[in-house]
Formats: C-alpha cells, structure tokens, sequence
C-alpha cells in the first residue's frame, strides 16, 4: 500500500502533466482547487514531502523522488484532513492551558483543580477567556509568564481566523 503523501503527490504530478513544478503549484491545487487542505497545510505538505525526501528540489522547482507512474491512486481518493496538521486547534488551547496551570501550580504549591477552579472563577467574573484568566491569575501569584506569551497570543489571535 503507498503512503498518502506518496499517492498526493502522484495525484498532482499526473494532474498536471508536468515532471517538475513550483511549490505553488503544488499547494495551490491541494488548497484552492481540490480544496484539501487549507492554504497553511498545503505548504506544511510541501515541507514536508521535502523533509522526508518524497519531493526533491531542483534549479528551484520540485521533483518526486519516486516515480509517479506507478503509483496507485485510488479512484475517488481524497486523503484524510488530518494528515499534516499537527494538531486541531483546541487540543492547542487544551495543551497551552495545561502548561501553564503545571507552572502556576509548580510554583505556588497550590493543586491542579483549585488553580482551575480560579480560572474559572475570574473568567467569569472578568468575562475574560480562559488563556486570559490563567495569565492573570499567574500575574496574580507573580508567577512568569514571558515564555508562554507568544503561544497565548498566536492561539488567541492567529487561530481564531474562522
């Protein structure tokens, strides 16, 4: 059985017609055309066929490493949403919030279920986010955030796009 990356590739190659083509021309179809991935993903996948050696790169346009022609495609095949994106992003939010209560709760001494309950608490009183209650509580408790700032902010502003 070929991997999906594989079989993406050879979908794009024998789409196309072409034995080498641009990057755009390979993250553009998978986005805008075909409509499998988001415009982000797409590129992710291009990297990453780069990175595993699935796609070379030369005199800057990208070759399979493999030949296409004999690779199967399924007929219908669409690959699954979730092949190159790392993470959804609420398992991102969940991830960043669990980190941080681990850090307020390292450095105060307080447990897990009462800094949430906290959080809770003053996300509701303040009608603030959670990711903006978990910094202010860690404000509260002079506790450093400055590392968890940039994550916070790409989760609030960046990942809210929809």
């Amino acid at each position: 059985m070929e991997s999906e990356a594989k079989i993406i590739i050879a979908f794009l190659f024998n789409r196309s017609g072409k034995t080498a083509l641009k990057d755009t021309e390979l993250y553009l179809p998978l986005s805008m055309e075909l409509g499998w991935f988001s415009t982000k993903d797409a590129q992710e996948f291009v990297k990453y066929s780069l990175k595993k050696e699935l796609l070379i790169k030369k005199d800057g346009l990208l070759h399979p490493n493999f030949p296409v022609e004999k690779t199967s495609i399924p007929v219908g095949f669409t690959p699954t949403k979730n092949l190159f994106s790392e993470k959804t992003h609420e398992e991102k939010k969940e991830n960043i919030l669990e980190g941080i209560i681990a850090q307020i709760s390292a450095q105060t001494n307080r447990n897990h279920q009462e800094i949430l309950k906290e959080i809770t608490s003053e996300g509701r009183e303040k009608n603030i986010l959670p990711e903006v209650a978990v910094l202010y509580l860690a404000r509260k408790y002079n506790v450093d955030m400055t590392d968890w700032y940039d994550a916070v902010e790409q989760n609030l502003f960046k990942g809210n796009t929809g």
